[in-house]
């Protein structure tokens, strides 16, 4: 079967190290991968039969968007197997997010990553309001969602954006919220949220993860790792032991990710 790891953040060469270990610190958790970069990652994706990669970064600060836009779009030029997502900061004006989300589209980004505990905003706030109404249907916005240490995040955050804004589609990374699995069952009934299987795996088992998956919809699942945190073959290993279908299977590996983003 096709694989596609539809979470996966790369960083450049000079800083890949210290931003792997900021992470690893921030979650405290020992990552998988010794630096997030983007040889690493087709290094280990491919020795795990991953074949394409959707790859981001982080802004926390507005002044670093454009810059790391800019590397994605040189990573995604040099490696045709990466899918680019932008990255975006909720203290640029509407009229920045409209520039920079226009300069995305026409170098060929496919969604955008925001990470409301790192960047320090509310999913429901008012600065993140002018996201949703910006970028509409033209982007699908992956977030991080979920972590019962911070209030940012909370899924039931995301759903209230889903609802008020029914023509954005939104991913919520980690099954719907990590260490928030109990809250999945919020999202039942949106058709307009989809959800990957990064950083969760290790901590549900597989029965709890068929239980969401059956619950949401295997067919709004994609496979992920949360590269550098994670590494292809192991996450894979842990995807593999859930009691799916073939056809289930196959579709979270890869088709439903390329039928959202047109690639």
């Amino acid at each position: 079967m096709e694989i596609i790891d539809a979470h996966a953040h790369i960083y450049p060469e000079k800083i890949a190290q210290k931003a792997t270990d900021t992470i690893g610190v921030f979650y405290d958790i020992k990552m998988e991968m010794p630096a997030g970069t983007a040889d690493r990652l087709i290094e280990e994706g491919g020795s795990a039969g991953v074949t394409r990669y959707v790859v981001h970064s982080v802004a926390t600060t507005a002044h670093q968007v454009r810059s790391i836009n800019e590397f994605i779009k040189r990573e995604i030029t040099e490696h045709g197997e990466f899918i680019g997502f932008m990255t975006l900061h909720q203290d640029l004006s509407e009229e920045e997010i409209k520039a920079e989300v226009g300069w995305c589209i026409e170098n060929g980004f496919k969604g955008v990553k925001l990470h409301p505990d790192f960047q320090k905003f509310y999913i429901d706030g008012e600065d993140a309001e002018k996201f949703y109404k910006i970028i509409g249907d033209k982007l699908p916005i992956l977030f991080h969602v979920g972590d019962d240490r911070f209030e940012f995040s909370k899924p039931e955050r995301l759903v209230k954006m889903a609802k008020k804004y029914p023509n954005v589609n939104f991913i919520a990374a980690h099954f719907g919220g990590y260490r928030c699995w109990e809250d999945a069952h919020l999202y039942k009934g949106l058709k307009n949220v989809y959800f990957d299987t990064c950083s969760s795996l290790p901590f549900i088992s597989a029965e709890k993860a068929k239980e969401i998956i059956d619950m949401l919809g295997a067919e709004r699942f994609f496979f992920a790792t949360d590269f550098p945190m994670w590494d292809a073959t192991n996450e894979l290993k842990r995807f593999m032991a859930i009691p799916l279908s073939d056809g289930d299977r196959k579709a979270i590996l890869s088709e439903n990710i390329k039928k959202l983003l047109k690639v």
